[in-house]
């Protein structure tokens, strides 16, 4: 990622959303009103290109089919998530990596919270803020960014110089953020989680496998992911064997672990008009609770 440049990924990540949001209300899976507006008019699925965006949209689905229903869906759930904890006393949120996210503008149970924490690298931090500000005249109060350069600085020193506190019941956002991670940075920032929350708090975050990280998974999708991460300068690092996840976090100190395959997600979510959409399985989501 270059110098006041926002990573290819946040912009990635917030394509299918702006897609899926002009389709009618009964017929989308998510909705976000701000995705379109953080992204170029000539943005599609497969980046900045002449191709026109229908045929970008057909073109990105052949090569990564199920990317778009899991993106999706994806969103939907943690949105879920999201209501679920406030509705069950949750004071903070964190969002990590948290590049075009527009939750704490779009979910207004966000706004009774004490602080909204945004971390993400400065470069994609400050065209967002300055998007934001062209959509909402100024940022909330409630919203606090937290520009981090992981080279110079921890996650530990910059929340807490934010004004984070520990003993709050906090809800983390960790979305599309964990294959790029290296497992000792996954580890540290478990940690961090556990140390330093509140009673009730929790972690949401989704993860690949390491066949597709390996790049010996053979599904199509798997390795056009693969490989489109090499070329955007953001390898995959981590993932996480299928059917370990409750083991691999009980041992990190999470007790409660609530995972989703592609399967739930399609059951759940893509009935009616929706139900012959796909999603990739080569992820899957985890909500997990602090013993």
């Amino acid at each position: 990622m270059q110098e006041l440049e926002p990573s290819r990924t946040a912009e990635t990540a917030a394509a299918p959303r702006a897609i899926e949001s002009q389709k009618p209300i009964d017929q989308r899976i998510c909705y976000d009103p701000f995705a379109e507006k953080f992204l170029k008019p000539t943005y599609t699925l497969l980046g900045e290109t002449r191709v026109p965006k229908f045929l970008a949209n057909w073109m990105y689905e052949r090569m990564l089919p199920g990317f778009f229903g899991f993106t999706v869906a994806r969103t939907r759930h943690i949105d879920e998530i999201v209501q679920a904890c406030v509705e069950n006393g949750l004071e903070q949120l964190v969002i990590l990596g948290a590049g075009y996210d527009s939750r704490a503008y779009r979910l207004e149970q966000l706004k009774e919270l004490a602080r909204v924490f945004e971390v993400d690298h400065p470069a994609t931090q400050q065209i967002k803020a300055t998007k934001l500000k062209e959509i909402l005249g100024s940022l909330p109060k409630y919203v606090v960014l937290v520009p981090i350069d992981f080279t110079q600085q921890t996650l530990s020193e910059r929340l807490f110089e934010s004004g984070y506190e520990k003993q709050r019941n906090t809800l983390f956002i960790w979305e599309g953020v964990t294959y790029y991670m290296t497992p000792e940075a996954v580890d540290v920032t478990l940690a961090f989680v556990v140390d330093n929350s509140g009673k009730g708090s929790s972690i949401v975050f989704d993860y690949t496998h390491p066949a597709v990280v390996e790049g010996t998974s053979t599904r199509r999708e798997a390795k056009m992911f693969l490989r489109g991460a090499d070329s955007f300068g953001e390898p995959l690092r981590f993932g996480i064997a299928e059917g370990t996840i409750e083991s691999f976090l009980m041992q990190r100190g999470f007790g409660q672990v609530n995972n989703v395959t592609n399967e739930w997600l399609k059951q759940h979510y893509f009935t009616g008009v929706n139900r012959k959409r796909t999603i990739t399985p080569i992820f899957e989501i985890v909500h997990a609770i602090i013993q």
